[in-house]
């Protein structure tokens, strides 16, 4: 008898983490998440702060099968005078009764706490695993993003979910020739606007708290116009500092500043080790950890985090500083690729910036919308 529960003992958030590492055991392309920053999510029940959470789990009979977690982010909801429940984390097997009764589930919740659309896979911001896989089912996921079966598009349809935005993904090489006129625009821009790159000498966690609240300042006045983003809050600052601090490699993260050292644009890329936690399912065993400081040290493949350009010098060229510094890193040989991970499909003006790579799209995600009946 298939029953759908909330996630209310220690037993039952254990289950909601390892059900995915289960249906998922056999996919190569599956990255998991950290297994401790998802138990530590699960025991706080979610970033009260600025959301309220639940978690279901789906089980026939004795089996697990299927997930979901339901969001209201409060902050998004009062900044865009919307009534919005999100859901992410859904994972579920190859059966459209198992998706309803997770789906009602959430929808139902959703209505109790006054809300009139559900949409989705959203997190608690935008530096969260969004979008359902619907291209792309055979390359590997990056450790930012999650991989899904090739079903859940045709889950999630025949629960009355209908497309809302994609995001496209590119993989970009080194190019055969480097367009010699972006380094020249890169050079001339940092001289006319007397700007330069954050100094890389300094030890890590000194040059994170340098230049952390320009960071999140510049971030979230570029981002803020852009899909399902809010505001990141003192708290969720920190927490996603600790959760990056050991995979940040500076040669990676460039900052752009000004004379006062304000940062006025940023292009953050983080190693990429979806290969390194892969095995261990995302726990941190001693192998799993010695693999990914040797990837962080040295990546064949850099993930694209976040780039912003504050809105004042948007338009002086500062994307080619950006650009020329990531084909520098792809022209010294040990750096192999770089992952997009998502860009908005009506961004076409960060989209054309791949033009000066060897570019191949090879990945497109979707967000979901469905009207709820109060």
């Amino acid at each position: 008898m298939l029953t759908v529960k909330r996630v209310d003992t220690a037993r039952d958030i254990k289950e909601f983490i390892e059900f995915p590492l289960r249906l998922y055991k056999d996919c190569p392309y599956f990255v998991p998440p950290l297994y401790g920053d998802e138990k530590k999510l699960l025991r706080s029940g979610g970033c009260s702060d600025i959301a309220d959470s639940v978690f279901f789990l789906a089980s026939d009979g004795n089996k697990t099968v299927g997930r979901i977690q339901g969001i209201v982010q409060k902050q998004y909801n009062q900044i865009h005078n919307t009534s919005q429940v999100r859901f992410t984390r859904f994972d579920a097997i190859d059966d459209p009764k198992v998706a309803k009764a997770l789906f009602d589930a959430v929808e139902k919740w959703g209505m109790e706490q006054g809300m009139t659309e559900v949409c989705g896979p959203l997190g608690y911001s935008d530096l969260d695993r969004e979008g359902l896989l619907v291209d792309g089912f055979e390359e590997d996921s990056t450790f930012e993003e999650q991989y899904n079966y090739k079903y859940y598009g045709d889950l999630l349809e025949k629960c009355g979910y209908e497309k809302d935005v994609d995001w496209l993904e590119y993989e970009l090489r080194l190019p055969e020739k480097r367009n010699e006129m972006l380094s020249r625009v890169a050079k001339k821009t940092m001289e006319m606007h007397k700007l330069h790159v954050a100094d890389t000498r300094l030890p890590k966690r000194k040059y994170i708290a340098k230049y952390r609240d320009g960071f999140f300042d510049c971030l979230d006045v570029c981002y803020s116009h852009l899909y399902g983003t809010v505001p990141i809050s003192k708290e969720a600052q920190d927490e996603l500092i600790g959760q990056f601090m050991m995979i940040v490699n500076k040669e990676y993260a460039v900052f752009i500043c000004d004379e006062n050292e304000q940062v006025i644009g940023f292009g953050l890329c983080f190693p990429g080790i979806g290969g390194a936690v892969k095995k261990s399912g995302g726990r941190l065993t001693l192998p799993a950890l010695i693999k990914i400081l040797k990837t962080v040290k040295n990546p064949e493949t850099i993930d694209l985090g976040l780039v912003a350009i504050r809105p004042e010098y948007q338009n002086a060229g500062i994307n080619a500083v950006i650009l020329d510094r990531m084909l520098d890193v792809l022209s010294e040989g040990r750096v192999k690729k770089c992952e997009t991970n998502l860009n908005l499909e009506s961004n076409t003006a960060v989209m054309a910036q791949w033009k000066y790579f060897d570019s191949r799209q090879h990945k497109r995600r979707r967000a979901y919308k469905k009207k709820l009946e109060v």
